[in-house]
């Protein structure tokens, strides 16, 4: 970790990387857009898998005196992983065959018939705890009426997978044993309400005369007003649902994976603790004897012994993690490997036949229905893992290193 603090910083920039040569320009000018913010407190924390994003770095960490900044928090409010290991050796179940190829072939496509990716969604509305919850308590949410219409269209879209860089996939850990592992958030949802409540605070910041350039995109709520509060409960809603949402999709995979190898094989399938956590989002908590607002936007809260999901790209590792709870981070960790190249990049970078290669070389199944744009996901585009974890070892403890055996992408 170093620490940039000079005449274009206001606050200093913590960052867990060896240099300033290893920030691209892009994500360094935001760092110091941040380090401007007249309420912040203590320091601007980057981890060691940031890059550029909307207003804030991707991999970004503040914490705020009494305001929130929506896009601070990020489009895809909740967004975030979740884990589960099982007792199947995946080299016991690699090689069987079934009626629609090997049997992990049978359970991604098993996967992806019953989990609508990308922009699909469901036919008829499903059932959702925090829904029914909202609709309950709609005075909570009914003076913003614009978003009102979001509350019964989730109900087409909890359970479902989305696109970008979210995935579901079926892991190897060092052990030898098969583990399931979702990304994926808050849906339309989210992006919904990061847009409109930015918009909100981008005029209120112009009648204010905000000294945070429109620029910038960094546009804050007062917490203490009624548009902060408003933000907070909407933001709180979305997290809710991204965290069932992923909930949900872990349940049907488990499913469908203990159905097909108890099928197939003499295996009972049984699994283990359930890791569910979120890396876009905002929480008051209490750092240095203050209550802040912590905005954490591509980062994970790591308080000591608390666990973390921390995957790589499509053909890599990912790592379940232990936290340290190191102060200096606000008690946080990389939400991940972090991009390298842009998505526009990495397709002009790397061919479709050079990806399919690399992942059938791996012995990857993958789970996709249209392969033209898949290098937008592929590991070239992303930093090494491994290179972030060692950055970032005063920060967690890895538990659990897991290797793709097979992915569905959006």
């Amino acid at each position: 970790m170093f620490v940039l603090y000079n005449e274009k910083t206001k606050f200093p920039v913590k960052i867990w990387l060896e240099n300033e040569s290893q920030l691209e320009e892009n994500c360094l000018e935001q760092a110091y857009h941040l380090s401007q913010l007249p309420f912040l407190h203590k320091w601007v924390c980057l981890m060691p898998d940031t890059h550029a994003g909307k207003g804030m770095p991707i991999g970004g960490v503040i914490a705020a005196k009494d305001v929130i900044i929506p896009n601070a928090v990020g489009v895809d409010i909740g967004c975030g992983m979740d884990f589960i290991p099982t007792n199947i050796r995946v080299e016991d179940i690699r090689e069987i065959q079934t009626g629609n190829g090997t049997l992990i072939q049978a359970i991604i496509g098993s996967i992806m018939r019953g989990i609508p990716l990308n922009t699909e969604r469901y036919r008829e509305p499903q059932e959702s705890e925090v829904l029914d919850r909202a609709k309950q308590e709609i005075e909570k949410y009914a003076e913003n009426t614009e978003l009102l219409p979001l509350i019964d269209d989730g109900y087409f879209q909890v359970g479902s997978l989305g696109g970008g860089n979210h995935f579901i996939e079926l892991q190897e850990d060092e052990n030898g044993y098969l583990c399931v592992m979702i990304h994926s958030g808050s849906r339309h949802l989210g992006k919904a309400i990061c847009d409109y409540f930015h918009e909100k605070a981008r005029e209120l910041n112009c009648l204010w005369y905000s000294e945070v350039k429109d620029e910038h995109r960094l546009a804050f709520l007062p917490v203490h007003t009624k548009e902060g509060q408003q933000y907070i409960r909407w933001m709180n809603l979305a997290m809710d649902y991204a965290f069932e949402n992923r909930a949900r999709m872990l349940e049907k995979t488990c499913a469908i994976v203990k159905e097909l190898i108890e099928k197939n094989t003499e295996f009972v399938v049984e699994f283990g603790e359930e890791v569910n956590c979120h890396h876009n989002y905002a929480a008051l908590e209490n750092h240095y004897d203050a209550n802040v607002w912590v905005h954490r936007k591509g980062a994970v809260r790591v308080r000591e012994g608390e666990k973390a999901v921390i995957p790589g790209a499509m053909g890599s590792y990912s790592y379940v993690a232990e936290g340290k709870g190191n102060k200096e981070s606000f008690c946080t960790s990389s939400h991940g490997a972090g991009r390298s190249y842009s998505r526009s990049g990495a397709m002009q970078a790397f061919t479709v036949e050079k990806v399919m290669v690399d992942l059938k070389e791996q012995g990857v199944v993958l789970g996709k229905r249209k392969k033209n744009d898949v290098a937008e996901e592929c590991r070239f585009a992303y930093k090494d893992i491994d290179q972030v974890m060692a950055q970032q070892m005063d920060l967690v403890t890895p538990i659990r290193k897991l290797k793709t055996v097979g992915v569905i992408k959006g």
